[in-house]
Formats: structure tokens, sequence, C-alpha cells
């Protein structure tokens, strides 16, 4: 099937936060560079989630994309996937003004969808294969984060395959340590200003909330998932994939 145009790509409006849409949008920009230099290692996560969609996902699979963002990095690889459909949703106009540019060349059907990530998976009732959340689920506390894993699994019927990107603890680490390892890779960030850096460091402060690899673990086999995988670590060694599947 061929592709929507951007026309056909509705971008749903649903509630926002106004004050996190505001955050959102005045740290669009550092992110687009932030990935265009591979700081965080997209180009590798995401080669690791296209050998699992090879390996594990149906043909004509349905990808739902959670808190997808400009989707810049989604696109790119799912246009070499046998992807049937995809559903994108994320709190930022913005970015998914830039996601529906992005997402133009996929072959199959297009959906964006302006919501918080959360909620909408609460109520979520449409049939999918696969769900993927990068860098987003660390945001919530670990209550909150076991409920939308446990919304996950019922997304998916008890099949299909649920792949997380998340900053993680070392065993043992706590939350201050964490942080502080992030602020040691100042001189290796060149691509962002002292400004900018330090805004990262306020807001991972303010919002990031990271579990150990075993507590990931945890939730995603408590939420249902009869197998729960640590498959990925970033070279930096602040983040790894997860994949759960039954």
């Amino acid at each position: 099937m061929a592709n929507a145009s951007t026309e056909s790509m509705p971008v749903t409006m649903g509630t926002k936060a106004s004050g996190s849409q505001d955050m959102f949008n005045r740290e669009l920009e550092t992110y687009r560079r932030i990935v265009g230099a591979n700081l965080m290692f997209h180009r590798e996560v995401y080669d690791v989630l296209r050998d699992l969609l090879v390996e594990q996902a149906p043909a004509s699979f349905r990808f739902l994309d959670v808190a997808c963002g400009d989707a810049s990095a989604s696109a790119a690889m799912l246009k070499t996937t046998a992807i049937g459909s995809y559903v994108g949703i994320d709190l930022s106009e913005a970015s998914l003004r830039l996601a529906a540019e992005a997402l133009e060349g996929l072959p199959c059907p297009v959906e964006l969808r302006c919501c918080d990530f959360a909620p909408a998976m609460a109520k979520w009732s449409e049939p999918v294969d696969v769900i993927w959340i990068g860098m987003s689920l660390h945001h919530l506390p670990t209550a909150a984060k076991a409920r939308l894993m446990r919304n996950a699994h019922r997304a998916l019927g008890g099949m299909g395959l649920f792949v997380i990107w998340e900053p993680a603890l070392f065993e043992g680490e706590d939350r201050a340590a964490w942080l502080a390892r992030f602020s040691l890779l100042r001189d290796i960030w060149s691509a962002v200003s002292d400004e900018e850096f330090a805004s990262m460091e306020r807001h991972m402060l303010l919002a990031d909330f990271p579990e150990t690899s075993q507590t990931w673990l945890r939730l995603g086999r408590d939420a249902g998932f009869s197998h729960a995988e640590d498959i990925y670590l970033m070279p930096n060694r602040m983040g790894r994939v997860f994949r759960y599947w039954n």
C-alpha cells in the first residue's frame, strides 16, 4: 500500500499540560542536535530495534510509537521493514509536525495523535503487534511505570513485542550517582552549549527517574510478560534497551 500523504496523516489533538508543552518546544532543537551527533547512540539503538522487528514481528506488523517525538529515528528504521501500519503518540504538537514530515515515505498508513502517553495507554483498545517506547517511560514514578507496562501487555493481547529504551541505574546505585555520571559527559557533548547542557541537567533532576536493570525486568514480568530481557547497554552506560514478550 502506498504511504499516506502529509495531508492525510491526522494529528489528533488531545488534552495537554501547557507547561510540559512549552518545555518540549524549547528543548526540541537541542534534542534534534543531540540525535544528529549521535550523542545518545540513537543509531545503535534503532539498529537493535530493527533486528528485533525482523526476528519477532509478524509481516505487516502494527507499530505503536509511544512518545514518538519527531519520529525521525523511527521513520528511518521502519522504512526498511515490513511494517503494516504506524501510530505515533506524543504530547508535543511541534514534534508531531516534524514527525509528519519524517514519516511521509513510510509505505503504510500513518496516524499521529497529540496526547499524554500514560492516559492514552490506559484506554488503548486498538490492535497492535509492537509497542516501542524510547527514553520516555522513565519520567513516570515506579508505580506509574508498572501501570503503563500492564496496559502495554493488555494492548498487545498477551502476544506481540514490547520494547523500551530507558535510563538505567547500576545495581546499588542511587539516582544522585546516576545524575553525577551524566554530568561527567560534558566534555564529550560538544554539540551542545554549556547553557543547553545545564538545562538538560536541570530537566533530568526534576523529571528523570531511572530504575536498575533488574527493576526494569521485574516490572515487565509483573505486568504479565513471560519473557523479559536486557538486550543492549549504551556505550556511555547511561541506559539500556529491554524487550518483553510472551
